[in-house]
């Protein structure tokens, strides 16, 4: 026996799988020559222009390098040592030969230090050469969906073939938030780097992304700059449960830009978790040790909404009435649509949170027989 259960989503309109509508009259006005505003949780461009125009990123680049850093110290926490070789001009960490820390503590001064000398330490010792970690860089970015994108150097220092676009950018900042070690350090103002050598030695450096201080709901971000390439800055923020991340490219009004471009996604826009969408769902169990069994989704998600209301959403689920013991963690039993009117747009299983045994004694199976009996007549 199956049972459908269905109920509105009040204040709701579901847009997995549908492109976001948006006023041109109320489009905020940017200095950028190029910026997006992005919803990585179901992947939709809210806003942009000029979003797959190949251009220079800058220092932003330096996400690409933490996030290969912190990949790389998950398997082995290497130290690693300064040399002459890893100097660079620009901003720096100001490391000398000879100074060792843990891969993934360059990996946080290099990110709010934009140390150009931390991310050729990174370079060389997890590619063995700049040629080598360009390749690896590629790579990662390949595997992202990062179509229009080519890593020369590690650092962002201007290249002719170095480039990428705001869309790719959104994908990669998307990407690397989604690691705890990553996200906990770049929301953070400043970092305090301990040193294996000298022993006893530790540095504090100041995040660049004055955004943290001058946005409530920023939660990280890169800053980015050259001569030729001009401001570039890379954030993402996150507001009653909706996480944006935006992007500008040579823009002279930055902080202001990303602020008005979260404020603009945030009064429109907001996100509903599983658990905002589904009731507490149990199962009745025949000849288990215990009588019941909760259901969860089969993944985490969160759906984005507008604002505005729509009687017209629907969700609707089906379960089975009874399941009999055994019951395996994880088995399906049965499934959660959303629905655009009668036009489904979302479907995700249903399945038990936990393993149930069976009856195992001359008790259990009364029970058994006694629940069966008792659904059969009722």
């Amino acid at each position: 026996m199956k049972r459908i259960v269905s109920f509105l989503l009040i204040s709701a309109f579901v847009t997995i799988g549908v492109s976001f509508d948006t006023d041109a009259a109320e489009i905020p006005s940017l200095s950028a020559s190029a910026y997006i505003l992005y919803s990585p949780y179901n992947e939709e461009v809210i806003l942009s222009d000029n979003a797959h125009t190949r251009m220079g990123m800058a220092s932003t680049t330096k996400i690409m390098t933490a996030l290969l850093a912190y990949e790389k110290a998950e398997i082995s926490d290497v130290s690693v040592k300064f040399t002459e070789e890893m100097t660079a001009e620009g901003s720096s960490m100001y490391l000398k030969a000879g100074d060792t820390l843990r891969l993934s503590d360059l990996a946080a001064g290099m990110m709010a230090a934009s140390g150009n000398d931390g991310a050729n330490a990174i370079a060389l010792t997890i590619g063995g050469s700049f040629e080598g970690f360009a390749k690896m860089m590629n790579q990662r970015a390949y595997e992202i969906g990062m179509k229009n994108t080519n890593f020369v150097t590690p650092s962002g220092l201007s290249d002719d073939n170095h480039y990428s676009t705001v869309y790719d950018m959104a994908l990669l900042m998307s990407s690397a938030v989604e690691r705890e070690d990553f996200s906990a350090m770049t929301k953070k103002r400043s970092v305090t780097v301990d040193f294996i050598s000298p022993e006893g030695y530790s540095a504090t450096y100041q995040n660049h992304n004055r955004l943290l201080s001058l946005y409530e709901y920023c939660t990280g971000g890169k800053t980015g700059y050259t001569i030729r390439d001009g401001r570039c800055l890379v954030s993402s923020a996150e507001r009653d449960g909706l996480r944006l991340i935006a992007v500008t490219f040579n823009d002279r009004n930055d902080w202001q830009d990303h602020k008005a471009l979260y404020e603009y996604g945030f009064e429109r826009f907001t996100a509903v978790s599983r658990d905002d969408l589904i009731e507490d769902y149990a199962i009745d169990v025949l000849g288990g040790e215990k009588d019941l069994v909760s259901l969860v989704c089969e993944e985490d998600y969160n759906i984005v909404i507008p604002r505005e209301n729509s009687e017209n959403i629907r969700a609707e689920v089906v379960i089975s009435e009874t399941v009999f013991a055994p019951v395996k963690k994880g088995e399906v039993l049965g499934s959660l649509t959303v629905l655009n009117g009668d036009t489904p747009i979302f479907e995700t299983k249903l399945c038990a949170e936990a393993d149930v045994q069976g009856a195992n004694d001359k008790l259990n199976l009364f029970l058994f027989f006694r629940n069966l009996i008792y659904r059969i007549f009722n």
